[in-house]
């Protein structure tokens, strides 16, 4: 392999990677209630998840929902990054807001569970105007 053509990760690649496990969390903090009892006592049923889910309420219900934000926060991340990457972005300012970026995310997944809605959208917007430098970081 010639090392030329070798390019290592970036602290903002790293970020993407880690985002992508975002809503996995989620939906693991969503299932954990019904982890350990029987289907026929309310617990987590692998044979039909989605309706699983859809009859949960409150921490489970909510964590549930950041799931379904999480993925849909992860194409404009992902092309941000990459975006900026291509455009010749510096490399440390790239990588402190993918940083924030994935900070913000799990500091807005951890307001959704514990049910403070006002925070976690302040939160959420926070992470979209850092999503959106992040966009315009390399643009001349």
């Amino acid at each position: 392999m010639n090392n030329t053509h070798w390019m290592p990760f970036t602290v903002a690649y790293w970020c993407v990677f880690v985002a992508v496990l975002l809503p996995l969390a989620c939906s693991l903090i969503a299932k954990r209630a019904g982890f350990g009892k029987k289907r026929s006592q309310g617990g987590y049923d692998n044979h039909e998840p989605r309706a699983w889910l859809a009859r949960q309420n409150g921490a489970s219900a909510r964590a549930n929902a950041a799931q379904a934000n999480s993925f849909e926060a992860l194409p404009f991340f992902m092309g941000a990054v990459i975006i900026a990457h291509q455009l010749g972005a510096g490399q440390t300012a790239l990588d402190l807001l993918a940083l924030l970026w994935v900070l913000l995310r799990m500091f807005y997944i951890l307001m959704y569970v514990a049910d403070m809605p006002l925070a976690r959208s302040m939160v959420w917007g926070g992470a979209f105007a850092v999503n959106i430098a992040i966009f315009f970081l390399g643009y001349r």
